[in-house]
C-alpha cells in the first residue's frame, strides 16, 4: 500500500495540477490530512484572526489514478480513518448561519479521548469521523478546496465516513483526486461553519470507471445510495439531487419516472450536508433494499 504525508497539498481542485503519487487502478492508499486550518491552530494562545489565511483547507494530493479517463468515473472506497487526538472549532462574523448576530472570531479546542471528544467538563460527544473535502479536477477553471460542485470538494457531507464508496464524474485523464478538511464530528448543515476539525489518515481504495458516466457524485453504503449534489440554494441543489436520482434509477430499471417518483416520496430522503459554503450541498439518500427490488446497479 503506498502512502502519502501531509507535505504534498493542494488549495485548489485543478485539471493543470501536479501530481504528487501514481496509482494504479484498484491500489490503496494512505493519505495523511491537515485540518481546515492546516494545523496553525495548537492551543489557546493561537488566534484565529492570525493565521495565514492563504493555508486554508488544504487537501493532500493531487493522485493520478492510471485508466481514470475524461468522461468516466472514479470510485473511491474509504477503507478507514484515523484521527488525531486535537480538534478545534471555530465560527465568526458574517460566517455560517449565526455569523450575521456575531462580531468577531471563535474557536473552541477540544481532545478526542477514545471513540468520543471532550468538549468541556460536561459533555462528551460520540465521534462520527467523516471527510470534508474529497474530489477530483474539473476540466474549467480552478475550484478552490472551499467550495463544493460536481467535482465533489467541500461538500462536507457527514455520509463520507468508513465504509462509504463514493463515485465522482472525471473530467480530465487520471482524475488527480485529492482529500482532507476531515471532521471528528460534525452536525448536518455545519451550521457554525466548521465540525471538530482535525488532522488524520484516510484510506482509500481509488478504482477507475472509465465505461460509467456520470453529472454529480454519487455515495453508497451497507444501507442507502444517495445522489449528491451543490447548488447556490439548498433548493436548487436539493432538486438537482432529486433528479439525478429519478434520471439514474429510471434508466436503468426502466421503471417509469412517475412512479419513481410516488416511491421515493415513501422512502427517500432529502438531507442537508452543509448550508455554510459558498455553494450548499444537499444528499437525496434512497434505501438500497428499494433499489434492491428493481436489481440496480451502478457499476
Amino acid at each position: 500500500m503506498k502512502e502519502l504525508n501531509d507535505e504534498q497539498v493542494i488549495y485548489a481542485f485543478d485539471k493543470d495540477g501536479e501530481p504528487v503519487l501514481t496509482v494504479e487502478s484498484g491500489e490503496t492508499v494512505r493519505i495523511r490530512t491537515k485540518d481546515c486550518f492546516g494545523n496553525q491552530i495548537q492551543g489557546p494562545d493561537d488566534v484565529i484572526d492570525e493565521i495565514n489565511w492563504d493555508l486554508i483547507n488544504p487537501a493532500t494530493g493531487p493522485i493520478y489514478v492510471d485508466g481514470a479517463v475524461a468522461g468516466g468515473t472514479l470510485k473511491v472506497e474509504i477503507n478507514d480513518i484515523e484521527l488525531d487526538d486535537k480538534a478545534v472549532c471555530c465560527t465568526g462574523k458574517d460566517e455560517g448561519v449565526f455569523g450575521d448576530r456575531l462580531d468577531a472570531w471563535s474557536t473552541h479546542l477540544c481532545r478526542r479521548e477514545g471513540d468520543k471528544i471532550v468538549w468541556d467538563d460536561k459533555i462528551e460527544i460520540p465521534l462520527k469521523p467523516m471527510i470534508g473535502v474529497i474530489g477530483v479536477a474539473p476540466a474549467g477553471e480552478p475550484v478552490n478546496c472551499g467550495t463544493p460542485g460536481s467535482h465533489g470538494g467541500n461538500m462536507d457531507n457527514t455520509a463520507i465516513t468508513k465504509g462509504a464508496t463514493l463515485y465522482f464524474p472525471v473530467s480530465i485523464d487520471g482524475a488527480l483526486f485529492g482529500c482532507g478538511d476531515m471532521h471528528a464530528v460534525m452536525g448536518d448543515g455545519e451550521i457554525s461553519v466548521s465540525g471538530a476539525e482535525i488532522p488524520g489518515y484516510v484510506t482509500a481504495t481509488l478504482t477507475a470507471l472509465p465505461e460509467l458516466s456520470l453529472d454529480n457524485p454519487i455515495i453508497v453504503n451497507d444501507t442507502h445510495i444517495g445522489t449528491i449534489a451543490s447548488a447556490e440554494t439548498l433548493d436548487e441543489a436539493a432538486d438537482r439531487a432529486v433528479h439525478d436520482m429519478i434520471d439514474l434509477v429510471a434508466a436503468r430499471t426502466g421503471v417509469a419516472a412517475d412512479e419513481l417518483v410516488m416511491l421515493f416520496s415513501l422512502v427517500g430522503d432529502v438531507q442537508i450536508c452543509q448550508m455554510v459554503d459558498p455553494e450548499k450541498t444537499v444528499r437525496f439518500m434512497v434505501p438500497r433494499y428499494v433499489l434492491d427490488a428493481y436489481d440496480f446497479s451502478l457499476e
